[in-house]
């Protein structure tokens, strides 16, 4: 199977932040995007950034802006779709997703993800954790999905769908275990940057 393709996914309305982008936030000196960008760019073979409202805020980062295809803000399989055909036009079978707001995911993402996939006819796998309550949390932003159910998705967007694992798990998705309970901590509010600070 071919290196995949990396996605980013900043298409959220960051509501608990006040609005805005949560990706431009600054965090000891660089941006979430940035620290995003760094970790999964050497992991996959080209990276694109999935994002609604005017391009042009993003014009320093240099990655093509994907978005979205589904009016109306559905959430993050809209993102996975836009990356999806994005891919396509590329010639790639596969892409990776990552959240922009999520700066400190393992640095074995991809290889961690394919592993899990070996085998499978359609690679579908997102990443999890372990949970203390629920025994594993799966991190529906983080996964591998793969170019052919592409046209699946869409028609499953259009027809109201919105829980990213309710799909994949009609597809037989796997999860990637790993070990951090931590490893998706992701900023959502003030609070959570403060503490991402620390965690620097």
């Amino acid at each position: 199977m071919k290196q995949p393709l990396g996605v980013i996914l900043a298409g959220g309305q960051a509501t608990r932040m006040g609005g805005g982008d949560k990706g431009l936030l600054s965090l000891g000196g660089q941006t979430l995007l940035t620290r995003v960008i760094d970790r999964l760019a050497p992991q996959v073979d080209q990276l694109a950034l999935n994002a609604n409202g005017d391009p042009a805020r993003f014009a320093g980062y240099d990655l093509p802006v994907l978005p979205d295809s589904i009016d109306g803000f559905v959430g993050p399989l809209a993102g996975v779709l836009a990356g999806l055909d994005w891919a396509a036009a590329q010639g790639a079978d596969t892409i990776v997703t990552a959240a922009a707001d999520t700066p400190f995911f393992p640095s074995d993402l991809v290889p961690q993800l394919l592993l899990a996939s070996e085998g499978m006819t359609h690679p579908l796998v997102l990443a999890a954790t372990p949970d203390p309550d629920r025994g594993k949390a799966r991190h529906p932003t983080f996964g591998l999905w793969p170019v052919a159910l592409r046209d699946d998705l869409r028609a499953a967007l259009t027809g109201g769908l919105r829980k990213v694992v309710m799909w994949t798990d009609k597809h037989d998705g796997r999860m990637a275990m790993f070990p951090q309970e931590d490893a998706f901590f992701n900023v959502n509010t003030p609070e959570d940057l403060v503490r991402a600070e620390g965690m620097l």
